[in-house]
């Protein structure tokens, strides 16, 4: 063994009776290097002198004390000199990394979820839907989706009825998936289908059930150990809300009515020609946008009594801060807060396309925001392998995040087949629309509302993008962090691009063998808990295949991807040659690829 690897080193948090935040610092060094000296502790870039302090077989002692602030994510390594000559102790060329009062929810990691879009899943309510204002009723569940305005201008209200007692009469299902978590679209009262534009955040929309039902499933749930996650909208309202009631019809004054309306602060405002206006998210009239820096929007939200304070009460178990990168980051420390007086594990998942370490943000880098993000930056990076072979975009965006993410976070990353902003999973891989230069790989070269409704894919189209499909969904099963199913991926839902993708689940007449190897999936990720835990390691990625290896100090797999559709050969280790246990992804089996086959090969 070379003497730099025989270096050992541990750090002790020191808990006293005021905080945890106290830290010692041990590492002993190997005598036979030489004569030791100018020993530091180097902890993002403030430099701790390290003080010798005993000799023992062979090994110099050497530590220091030190405080460290709450911070999800600390980067640190040692120096210090062998016979004159300056040497570092890094983690293969990087610098460890320390989490210090900050983990994430244990039922988080590695977790199936399953992410529902409330109206299109499941009607569970035998009611005749009430009619109201500016909302179209489908008396049917197979009629065509409405795209674009409907004939008086209006988006996106027409309504199914899909509902929360529908989703819990689908638990026993969802937990044949491997499903532990549950993530719902936005619930509370709206006015449109995606709900997205609150209207009440205090109750649950009439078309998808009440606040009973919320407490309702939410208790089901937890008896068959799944959690409950809402999509939480707080960076602006509908306006056709009691907060803005543009349209007069809440009977308070709201205010778009009023700038005396107590509601009127909850709202960003600017100056234009002497006037005060409302500033607006991205310009659309229908969505008030709120302001981040108000004590009563704070309050209101945040406050004892508060909204979240009413959700968790129903029985919830997290939040999907949706648009988290036009939330203040004060204002997401005050949600964390309010989050962990309820549930001291309630998780935090926030909607952030790009690297969240990149953004000049606290984000998940502090400890007191978000446990997570939404895991775009790598799904664009995969999906462009899987269909450009773009080698060096997934290697260095798997590079920055296990470099720059905290632990914990890496460990609850969701990682998708696709969500309701996207392309269905299907369509991705088996048809060539999409731009190849565009900033995301799922941005399609046609944007037209028409052809995205009428577009279907052929028998074979639909045989060839299901090979592929299956060994991106293997691709993700083994790696670190949430497998999320948008709804009906698992039977190969169709939708090009947005609005599209949101289709209401088939009752009928869907693929049946690829739910099976969904299931599959499930058990194998229920079947092996150590991934939850378990660190990652690249092993290769090039024009064919990917491979890499999922360990902890008990287990380890291998796991091999084929994303060509050539067969392929790839070296195995010899430590995996008499394996415990394979799983095969289209008869590929150790060291043999079938063309878009994977393999995962457990040591014994």
């Amino acid at each position: 063994m070379n003497e730099i690897e025989s270096i050992k080193f541990k750090l002790n948090p020191i808990i006293t009776s005021d905080d945890g935040n106290k830290y010692e610092v041990i590492i002993q060094i190997p005598m036979a290097l030489g004569w030791i000296e100018d020993v530091n502790f180097i902890i993002d870039s403030n430099v701790y002198p390290m003080e010798y302090f005993k000799s023992e077989d062979n090994m110099a002692y050497f530590k220091t004390n030190l405080y460290l602030e709450t911070k999800a994510i600390y980067h640190y390594y040692f120096s210090f000199k062998a016979n004159g000559n300056l040497m570092s102790l890094k983690n293969k060329d990087n610098e460890f990394k320390l989490s210090v009062n900050f983990d994430v929810p244990d039922w988080a990691k590695g977790g199936i979820m399953y992410h529902i879009f409330l109206d299109r899943f499941n009607r569970g309510s035998e009611k005749p839907m009430e009619e109201m204002e500016r909302r179209n009723i489908h008396h049917s569940w197979n009629e065509e989706v409405q795209i674009g305005p409907d004939k008086n201008g209006i988006w996106n209200n027409d309504f199914y009825g899909g509902d929360l007692k529908g989703v819990e009469n689908q638990l026993e299902y969802l937990k044949s998936l491997g499903v532990n978590i549950i993530y719902l679209s936005p619930i509370v009262q709206s006015q449109s289908n995606h709900r997205y534009d609150a209207a009440d955040y205090e109750i649950v929309d009439l078309y998808a059930g009440c606040n009973e039902d919320l407490k309702s499933l939410c208790d089901k749930a937890h008896k068959l150990d799944m959690k409950i996650v809402l999509d939480a909208v707080f960076n602006h309202t509908g306006n056709d809300s009691k907060y803005f009631n543009e349209y007069g019809t809440y009977p308070e004054i709201g205010a778009y009515q009023s700038l005396d309306s107590i509601y009127s602060p909850f709202f960003r405002k600017h100056e234009e020609n002497g006037k005060i206006k409302y500033d607006y998210w991205w310009g659309m009239k229908n969505l008030p946008e709120c302001d981040g820096n108000s004590i009563e929007w704070i309050n209101y939200i945040t406050g004892k009594d508060g909204i979240i304070d009413k959700w968790f009460s129903l029985g919830i178990d997290g939040l999907r801060l949706d648009v988290a990168d036009e939330l203040t980051d004060n204002f997401i420390k005050l949600i964390r807060k309010a989050v962990k007086r309820n549930k001291q594990d309630g998780f935090i998942i926030g909607e952030v396309w790009k690297n969240p370490m990149r953004m000049n943000r606290e984000y998940i880098s502090s400890g007191q925001e978000m446990d997570s993000v939404m895991n775009y930056v790598f799904i664009d990076a995969l999906l462009r392998y899987f269909k450009y072979a773009d080698v060096h975009k997934l290697s260095y965006t798997i590079k920055d995040i296990l470099n720059e993410y905290p632990e914990d976070t890496i460990k609850t990353l969701m990682n998708f087949t696709s969500t309701h902003d996207i392309t269905r999973a299907i369509n991705l891989f088996a048809s060539n629309e999409f731009d190849y230069y565009g900033e995301w790989a799922w941005n399609l070269n046609n944007n037209d509302y028409n052809w995205c409704k009428n577009y279907s894919l052929t028998p074979e189209q639909y045989s060839e993008g299901k090979k592929i499909y299956e060994t991106y969904v293997f691709t993700l099963n083994f790696l670190p962090g949430i497998l999320s199913i948008f709804y009906g991926d698992e039977i190969g839902m169709q939708g090009m691009g947005n609005l599209s993708n949101r289709k209401p689940y088939p009752k009928e007449n869907y693929d049946t063998e690829l739910l099976n190897f969904f299931k599959h999936m499930g058990k194998i990720r229920t079947n092996e808990p150590f991934l939850k835990e378990a660190e990652l390691e690249i092993q290769d990625i090039n024009e064919k295949y990917f491979v890499y290896e999922r360990y902890n100090k008990e287990n380890k797999i291998l796991v091999a991807i084929n994303r060509s559709d050539e067969e392929t050969s790839f070296p195995i280790p010899k430590e995996y040659n008499t394996p415990s246990k394979v799983y095969t992804l289209k008869n590929s089996k150790p060291g043999y690829l079938s063309p878009h086959g994977a393999v995962a090969i457990k040591k014994s």
